[in-house]
């Protein structure tokens, strides 16, 4: 059989199981195991309770980054250096994740999940403390890209942990579980962080973290059910180091971005990071599709609910989102004057709408299905991102809040859909590739969102000919992410009305 990934069959959409291929790094022994360990399981119980686990743990890992950005300035002053030199512990955090997602799904199978999941946890922990106890920025980088690695084998592993045996009936439900915390930790985090740095030490930060990681550790090992699997293939080393360094420049390139000048010269350094990205992310796919045994396999792409969701249309929109959190707090402090506890409350209005969506969208998608709530609440929410562009100093302070909540709440829905449609026509045997694939788009569209807002203040800056950002500049930036956000949209129009109904119980009528 060819290295090619081979592309799902109408059987594999419509939920049937089929087993996996050469392609993806399993054998029919290994098919036939797994199927027989996952009937060994009670599924309803343990899909809620490893949901919850692995809930607990993501909001862990997206809390110290929530906490981090507001700490920043202190810490900066405590280890005698300036803010700017500091960043540095951010960025070594996001490439050392980013350098180690694409081994993820393979260490999985060698090693069995749950103990990876575990390794990944406790190693987070541990460097936790060792941020924690650091001196000096050589310390502090070093403890963060211990923690980037851990952070980049948690996300996609438990994912697949809660994943791997739920049945389609309960991927929504364990969806919206594991999503809450990027929609929680982003609320909390920025005043706790300054709370703590202020009244406390910013050690706490990083402390805080332990108690939470031994709970962690013990209830994975006591209520996490392990789920081995026949040896993989060896590692496609070449695939890996090849996926990573596409990561890793792309994202670098998107960070140096984003922080980038306001003039053209101050923008060679990340594109070219980016180009090379770019570059090296083409070798990696052809590589992928020709090797036997990839270290991440593309077999998920074929699948169109997949592929819309996570690396077509959906990871445009995705970013889109994600540019509203990096643009917001930017606007009402440096176009609208405000203090940063004023701007931090504006932003929790948006992240509240985040939440309060949490229990709409379940019966929402069981009523119009995804196809529908896709298209109609990615148009609401480009038309949200078009209101924030509308958004002046005098605006009443009611409209001001009520576009934030609402803002929220559509991308709330959105992310919870996106997420939850990714999977639901993928076969358990695929769900591990499809989680690394997903957590390398999600990675990108996170950075991208930033980077593209940066990017296009940047340019409405120096086409007015202005040294300081201006309101004109961020109605700009707004009204290009709600044109690429609908154009993502129309991308949605791809699906088909009964696509995802196995999973959100929606049965389009008949035609």
């Amino acid at each position: 059989m060819s290295g090619t990934a081979t592309p799902m069959t109408n059987a594999q959409a419509d939920g049937r199981a089929q087993a996996p291929t050469k392609a993806d790094g399993y054998t029919q022994a290994a098919a036939e195991g797994s199927a027989a360990n996952n009937a060994s399981y009670p599924p309803a119980v343990s899909t809620r309770r490893v949901a919850l686990i692995v809930a607990g743990a993501f909001f862990m890992m997206l809390l110290d980054g929530a906490i981090l950005n507001t700490s920043l300035p202190l810490m900066a002053q405590s280890l005698g250096v300036t803010p700017l030199a500091l960043t540095a512990g951010v960025t070594v955090y996001l490439l050392a994740a980013a350098a180690i997602i694409p081994a993820s799904g393979w260490l999985a199978d060698r090693w069995e999940a749950r103990r990876v999941f575990s390794i990944a946890m406790a190693v987070f922990t541990l460097a936790s403390l060792g941020c924690g106890l650091s001196q000096n920025l050589g310390q502090l980088v070093a403890a963060r890209a211990l923690q980037g690695l851990a952070v980049g084998l948690m996300a996609p592993v438990g994912r697949t942990l809660v994943l791997r045996n739920a049945a389609k009936s309960e991927v929504m439900a364990a969806i919206a579980m594991i999503v809450w915390p990027s929609l929680l930790a982003p609320v909390l985090g920025p005043p706790l962080g300054g709370f703590i740095s202020t009244y406390a030490s910013w050690h706490w930060n990083f402390f805080i973290n332990l108690p939470v990681g031994l709970l962690g550790l013990y209830a994975v090992w006591r209520w996490v059910p392990r789920t081995p699997v026949p040896r993989p293939a060896a590692l496609d080393w070449l695939g890996c180091i090849l996926c990573a360094a596409s990561l890793v420049l792309l994202l670098l390139g998107f960070e140096r971005a984003a922080q980038a000048g306001r003039t053209l010269a101050d923008w060679g350094v990340p594109l070219g990071l980016a180009m090379a990205g770019l570059v090296t992310g083409v070798i990696a796919l052809r590589h992928l599709r020709r090797t036997p045994n990839p270290v991440v396999s593309l077999a998920p792409l074929q699948v169109r609910t997949f592929s819309v969701a996570t690396v077509g249309a959906g990871t445009l929109f995705i970013t889109c989102m994600q540019a509203a959190p990096f643009l917001l707090p930017l606007m009402f402090q440096l176009a609208f004057g405000m203090g940063a506890v004023q701007a931090g409350l504006f932003t929790l209005a948006y992240f509240m709408g985040n939440l309060l969506m949490k229990t709409v969208t379940t019966p929402v998608l069981r009523r119009w299905g995804f196809r529908r709530v896709m298209r109609v609440g990615g148009t609401l929410a480009a038309a949200s991102l078009l209101g924030c562009a509308l958004l002046q100093a005098d605006t009443p302070l009611v409209l001001t809040v009520a576009l934030l909540v609402a803002s929220g709440a559509m991308r709330s829905m959105q992310m919870t859909c996106m997420n939850t449609l990714a999977f639901a026509d993928i076969e358990p045997a695929h769900r591990g590739a499809a989680s690394t694939l997903s957590t390398m788009s999600s990675q990108m569209a996170s950075a991208l969102g930033a980077a593209l807002g940066a990017l296009t203040l940047a340019l409405s800056q120096m086409a007015h000919g202005r040294i300081a950002l201006a309101a004109v500049d961020f109605r700009v930036a707004f009204g290009v992410m709600a044109v690429l956000a609908l154009i993502g949209v129309a991308g949605f129009g791809r699906l088909k009305a009964d696509d995802g109904a196995e999973v959100s119980g929606h049965r389009a009528k008949s035609a």
